[in-house]
């Protein structure tokens, strides 16, 4: 009796350590997929993406051409299928409109007292319509607080109004920034980020929607709104030429608000108002007048995706996403024209080579399929995840999780990890349990109100309801501690972000972190790929309902 007891035992524990290492992923098993996950691999592909020979990697240019190109024949090496049907490539059309409004005219409904103000210095503005010219005439002015539809929030700042034809004035963030027990408090919720704001009010059918700015609950000064709109935006182009949007979309700086507010007979304590429970909108009783005159270019540019099959479950998917892209040629510094975007983002699309190279080396192939989708125009506004979410590959339905890699710094191994909006989704405790194998710890993103979570290519997967994961370099560096790790993300964010510095440059690059991250992202991505359930929202997620709804 004995024997037969111990006999069960031992196969009970051999049953539930086969068990658990298929949930946990990246056991012993695979530690030859892990390996492929080097400093070695990673330097051979970044030294190509970010060389001068590719100028920049900037959609439509030949440096587009060699990215893509490269893509491609890479993954074929690997052995990857095209991930759009016999096609590694997915075309993605965009127009670039370059929008130039005359100066913008307020007046009183009575027309006794007008304001005029001036592009740039006072408000920006800008329309998405395929169109070379758009008139505003007269439209009547509304403040309808942060414009924020919301039910699992019950917030609806346009109850009961009618805004067709009508301009709506808006504030930036959202409640929860100013009173921390509305919304998710300091933590901004995508209601709060100003495409939001765009959106909400064409679906109103509102005829403009201007943003009013303040630096902080914006999280940057009037200087980079006016920096942004003051040249062409590349949009994606939509069958309609993008009519379903309103006619005009700008911002105005905070102090042109108080102004509007006096000449409308109204006190600017409308603003704090509009952040407490029960606030109705506001007719200003003034009217608004503007001619944008755009000059538009058409044009395609590419993702590019790949796919390894799953073993049992091929029909669901897993897709790690980067953004290929970055500016290309531009103003010189120093003497150097060429921005080669060596971290952002050569390192995340070097990832996504590599990172397929392990999944193809697993001893244990994977149950479910894993997408591999390099997409372009991410500095352009996000663009080619944004059309990959409107255009899926694979059924959202059947898509389990989305893990996107963006910049990753090469300042060595980190104690910790960052989860930027940590609270969205289930996949932050796949995240914890597997950085705890690797003595680690994740961490929220420290400026939560700047809605980091919206800010890179995974929101455009979480926008359509698939549990998107976004994780960021740590801090706290293992050799040199909290305070140095911090100091190496500033130094890169004042002298290389953006700008013609962020070079490849191997002596000085410490990849051990970089490559601790990966196999991180590996470990979840894996244990997902051989599991039965799909990862949720958490409560509170302002996609938890959208996921619901599609699952259905």
């Amino acid at each position: 009796m004995y024997r037969k007891i111990l006999c069960l035992l031992t196969v009970a524990v051999y049953f539930s350590s086969c068990q658990q290492a298929s949930q946990t992923g990246a056991d012993s098993s695979d530690s030859v997929a892990l390996k492929a996950i080097n400093d070695t691999a990673l330097s051979k592909h970044i030294a190509v993406l970010a060389s001068d020979d590719f100028e920049g990697r900037k959609p439509f240019t030949v440096g587009e051409t060699k990215t893509i190109n490269y893509l491609e024949a890479e993954f074929k090496k690997l052995g990857l299928k095209p991930g759009n049907g016999d096609s590694y490539f997915q075309e993605v059309p965009m127009v670039d409109i370059s929008s130039k409004p005359s100066d913008l005219v307020i007046k009183t409904a009575a027309g006794n007292t007008a304001t005029t103000l001036k592009y740039l210095d006072d408000f920006v503005g800008a329309s998405r319509h395929v169109t070379t010219q758009i008139k505003v005439e007269n439209s009547d002015m509304v403040f309808a607080g942060y414009g924020i539809v919301a039910p699992e929030y019950k917030w609806n700042d346009y109850e009961g109004l009618d805004v067709k034809g009508k301009t709506v004035v808006v504030m930036v963030n959202d409640p929860g920034f100013l009173d921390s027990t509305l919304f998710k408090g300091k933590t901004m919720t995508y209601y709060g980020r100003w495409t939001y704001k765009f959106e909400e009010a064409a679906r109103q059918g509102a005829t403009g929607v201007i943003i009013i700015h303040e630096d902080k609950a914006a999280s940057y000064p009037w200087a980079v709104v006016r920096s942004g709109w003051s040249k062409s935006k590349l949009y994606l182009e939509a069958a309609d030429g993008n009519k379903s949007r309103a006619l005009m979309e700008g911002w105005i700086t905070q102090d042109v608000a108080k102004a509007m507010f006096k000449m409308a007979g109204k006190s600017d304590d409308l603003m704090k108002q509009a952040g407490k429970i029960g606030f109705k909108p506001v007719d200003l009783g003034l009217k608004l007048s503007t001619t944008i005159d755009n000059t538009i270019k058409k044009s395609v540019s590419h993702n590019v995706v790949a796919v390894l099959p799953g073993a049992k479950r091929a029909e669901e998917y897993i897709i790690y996403s980067g953004h290929w892209d970055h500016l290309g040629k531009g103003e010189a510094v120093n003497g150097d024209s060429i921005y080669n975007g060596a971290v952002d983002n050569a390192t995340g699309t070097a990832a996504l080579l590599v990172l397929a190279d392990a999944f193809k080396k697993a001893k244990q192939q994977p149950e479910r399929s894993i997408m591999f989708l390099a997409v372009t125009a991410e500095e352009q506004g996000l663009l080619g995840s944004e059309y990959y979410g409107s255009h899926p590959l694979v059924p959202v339905n059947k898509t389990v999780a989305n893990i996107n890699i963006d910049a990753l710094q090469a300042s060595g191994k980190t104690r910790d990890i960052i989860a930027v909006g940590f609270g969205q989704s289930e996949l932050e405790d796949y995240l914890v349990e597997a950085a705890k194998k690797q003595g680690r710890v994740v961490v929220k993103d420290s400026n939560p109100s700047a809605g980091y979570y919206f800010r890179s290519d995974h929101f455009n997967f979480a926008k359509v309801g698939i549990p998107a994961l976004y994780t960021e370099t740590g801090d706290d560096n293992v050799a040199q501690g909290l305070t140095y790790g911090k100091a190496q993300k500033e130094d890169y964010t004042k002298n290389r972000y953006h700008a013609p510095a962020d070079n490849f440059e191997p002596a000085k690059w410490d990849f051990s972190g970089m490559v601790e991250d990966i196999r991180l992202l590996f470990s979840v991505g894996y244990r997902l790929s051989n599991e039965t359930t799909f990862p949720g929202w958490k409560e509170g997620s302002e996609f938890k309902a959208i996921r619901e709804k599609s699952m259905r």
